[in-house]
This record gives structure tokens, sequence and C-alpha cells, in this order.
């Protein structure tokens, strides 16, 4: 039991940290399981490790998603956006394309690639932000760049981020925009894994629970202290990260 909770809390911190910062949840996720064999690991872990986040993310923000219903232009905004994600998350998945992309040698070049572009959005002038900027055309943008998000490495935070970056918005407002967009995204994936498990007998034990707690606040406290850090700080200590880490990937596969 104790190595159990330990490798639940391994992959809840992975999870928190790596979903709502732009370094890629599903590669740091693949990286970790492909040097380690994680028995706990499993598709209803992996369901509550994205449910912990999702409620996260939505106790993060409840006082926005409970003015939604006085900015009906946001919300639809949010909704927009996130259509072009959820349709082809959809297809690659039911299709099991979406297989073939999760492999360590595609995780370290788009590592590599995402983080570069990264670093030159991130240079961008800051004249744009959410209340008066954020429209149609900005968002459809940014929803399509999303749709990279699937392939591991590219992180979903960081390409939405990189996205409104190169549109001029702030880091704060880059940062609020990729997290509200967490939100139908991680929905949807929570959904796609309830359909694979629908005709298994769910066992709510006591595994899932803490998978669920343990997420929840390392999400929350990723999401809490990021918002700090992009307030005062740009993107840079990301981009090396991610550098170094392709770096590394790319020295093991090639070396």
């Amino acid at each position: 039991m104790f190595q159990d909770f330990i490798e639940i809390l391994i992959l809840s911190a992975i999870q928190g940290i790596s979903e709502f910062l732009p370094i890629s949840s599903s590669a740091h996720l693949i990286i970790v399981s492909n040097l380690y064999d994680l028995k706990s690991s499993s598709l209803l872990i992996d369901i509550s490790l994205h449910l912990g986040s999702l409620l996260a993310i939505i106790f993060f923000f409840k006082k926005d998603l409970f003015n939604l219903k006085h900015n009906q232009k946001l919300l639809k905004l949010i909704l927009i956006g996130s259509i072009p994600l959820i349709i082809f998350g959809y297809i690659l998945h039911s299709s099991e394309l979406i297989h073939l992309l999760r492999n360590i040698k595609v995780i370290a070049w788009t590592t590599l690639l995402f983080g570069v572009i990264l670093y030159f959005a991130d240079k961008r002038k800051i004249d744009q932000n959410i209340s008066t900027n954020l429209n149609l055309r900005s968002m459809i943008f940014i929803g399509l760049f999303q749709i990279l998000a699937l392939v591991p490495g590219v992180s979903r935070a960081g390409i939405t981020m990189t996205a409104a970056r190169f549109l001029n918005f702030n880091r704060v407002d880059s940062g609020k925009i990729s997290f509200l967009l967490s939100i139908p995204a991680l929905a949807g994936a929570s959904f796609l894994g309830l359909k694979d498990i629908q005709n298994e007998t769910l066992e709510i034990n006591l595994l899932v629970i803490i998978a669920i707690v343990l997420s929840f606040l390392f999400s929350y406290i990723t999401v809490k202290f990021f918002l700090i850090y992009l307030n005062k700080f740009s993107l840079n200590i990301f981009v090396i990260y991610r550098l170094i880490v392709a770096l590394i990937l790319l020295l093991t596969i090639y070396f």
C-alpha cells in the first residue's frame, strides 16, 4: 500500500504541476512510465488525475466562472476556442492514431521545437488584455493552435500561451486564457477516458480518491503560484527547462 501511495504521489505531482505549466504533462507522464514500471498507473487513475486538475481549476476560478453568466461573450469564446481541440481529439482518439505519437522521439523534437517557439512568442510586445481585446478572431487563432497540444511534448498550456503571446496578450492574461481553456480540455479528456472503460466495473477505491485529492492540491498550488510568477518574470525558465529535457532525450535516442 505504501508503494502504491508513493507512485500515486509521483503521478499526481507530475499531472498537477505539468498540466498548467508550459512543459507538457503527457510528455512527462510518458517519460516517467518509460523509466519506471509504475504498477499503480491505470486508465482509472489517469482519469482521476485529470479530474483532480479539473476540480482544482474550477475551484480556483470559481468567481470568474460564476460571473460568466453575466459575461456571455467570454463564455461563448471559451466554448468556441475549445471546439477544434475537441473535434480533432475525438478523431485521433477514436482512430487510435494518438498512440502513434506517444513515443520518446516525438516528445524530444516537439519539446525542443515548441520551446524555441515559446521563447520568440514571449518576446512580443504587450498591449492586449482579456477584457478589451479577446474576440472571436483571436480565440479561433488560439483554439487552432491548441490542436497541436494533442501531440505529446507540445504542451497544451504552452501552445495556448504561445498563441496568446503572438497576439500580444500580456503574460498573466495569456495564462488566464490558457487556464480557462483547460476546463473543456480536461473535461473532454476525462469523458474520453470514461468512454474507454464504460464496459468495465468502476471501483472507486482509496487510491482513486487519493489520486483525485493529490492532483487537486498540486494543480491548485501550481495555478496560484504560476500566475504570481507570470506577473513578475518571463517564460525563459521554462524554455531553458524544455531545451535541457529535449537535449537529454535526443542524446539518449541518437547516441
